[in-house]
């Protein structure tokens, strides 16, 4: 980039990278110069929609009498993810028509399902990278006095490799990675991205026609589902550490119920109102665990021993010693869905199913029994 752009992230100065969308926009418009000068080109500049102009390297040229194909190389910066340091090309042709066509080649998904920003069909490249590009070759065409048309295919060799280490298959995206970006700068440790990919696939699903969803904080929720051969449990949601977020996506989108299930040292701060559940934003797990044990009647020998635990399941022994497992797990059960409800405002049916790696399934909430017929229709 033509500067270095840096923000504080967790009071770190972090460096901020660009997108595929960006790399897939300074191809196709590095390309189609050099259509029409026939020169090699070292670098190309690009305005993203954040309103920043950014220089970026061109590689791997090759210029045809036809056709441009060249790279830009996928720059995370400090947020590095499974696409950093890859390679986007784009191939530009002239039409004769006006049309500028935009569309996806080897190592670029196709879209296969309802509900995500593109047509079932269309390559998996989303509407703002779409209207860069656009943007892009017409202002090329138009420093050329060209008013015929270009056509861009993007692609990225290694594209449907790196898509198993991304959200694409359970997207329903096939064949390669997307070509993403809204703002064409890439903010470290981006929360907004994270929360972007739930709302994507739970649109995915609403799309599909579910109105009651499961959703669980990771693989430990998605195992545990696959474990009790849970109704649902092939189209659960993983929404890691933004609870909150994943109920205002829900409710933004229509949903008429969602089901919360997930390890007890994840929920058990949604008992306590905490709903994005990372620890650096709050932890007071044992301090929720003591509260509860006492209102199902632990004395101040057993509630000092919770609050000395680094574990749930450490403090689940003490629960567990005192008899007092099952009405403190109530307690948390109840807590977790009233937290639920007041998120929601109670528009939407929710629920909880709390489990422990070492206890199994430690309770549920009022709600559940009738989200599991919902979600059995």
């Amino acid at each position: 980039m033509t500067q270095e752009n840096k923000v504080f992230v967790n009071n770190k100065l972090m460096r901020c990278g660009y997108t595929t969308g960006t790399c897939a926009t300074a191809a196709s418009k590095a390309a189609a110069k050099m259509l029409f000068s026939r020169v090699p080109l070292t670098t190309v500049k690009i305005t993203v929609p954040r309103g920043q102009t950014l220089t970026l390297e061109i590689e791997c040229i090759t210029i045809e009498n036809e056709s441009v194909t060249c790279a830009v190389r996928k720059d995370g910066g400090d947020d590095i993810d499974a696409t950093h340091g890859t390679l986007i090309f784009s191939t530009v042709l002239l039409r004769d028509d006006g049309k500028i066509v935009i569309d996806g080649g080897k190592g670029v998904g196709r879209i296969t399902r309802k509900g995500l920003d593109q047509p079932v069909g269309n390559a998996a490249i989303n509407h703002v990278p779409r209207n860069m590009i656009y943007e892009a070759l017409e202002s090329v065409g138009k420093e050329n006095d060209h008013n015929s048309g270009f056509t861009a295919i993007i692609e990225v060799p290694e594209g449907e490799k790196i898509a198993k280490r991304t959200f694409n298959p359970n997207l329903g995206i096939i064949g390669g990675i997307s070509i993403l970006g809204t703002s064409g700068i890439v903010e470290p440790m981006s929360e907004v991205a994270l929360i972007e990919t739930i709302r994507t696939e739970m649109k995915m699903h609403v799309a599909e026609g579910a109105q009651y969803l499961i959703v669980v904080p990771g693989n430990y929720g998605k195992d545990f589902l696959e474990e009790m051969d849970f109704i649902g449990k092939d189209s659960a949601i993983k929404c890691s550490n933004f609870v909150g977020e994943a109920l205002d996506c829900a409710l933004e989108l229509g949903v008429k119920g969602l089901l919360l299930v997930g390890n007890l040292g994840k929920l058990v701060k949604i008992a306590g109102g905490i709903m994005n559940t990372h620890s650096r934003n709050a932890d007071a797990r044992m301090e929720i665990l003591a509260a509860n044990s006492i209102l199902a009647g632990a004395d101040i020998n057993s509630v000092k021993e919770i609050l000395g635990c680094v574990t749930t399941d450490d403090a689940l022994d003490v629960i567990n010693e005192a008899g007092l497992m099952k009405p403190t797990m109530d307690l948390i059960a109840e807590k977790i869905q009233n937290s639920m409800e007041h998120r929601t405002g109670g528009k939407m049916l929710v629920g909880t199913v709390v489990f422990s790696s070492k206890y199994g399934k430690l309770c549920e909430s009022a709600n559940v029994t009738d989200l599991r017929e919902r979600l059995r229709q």
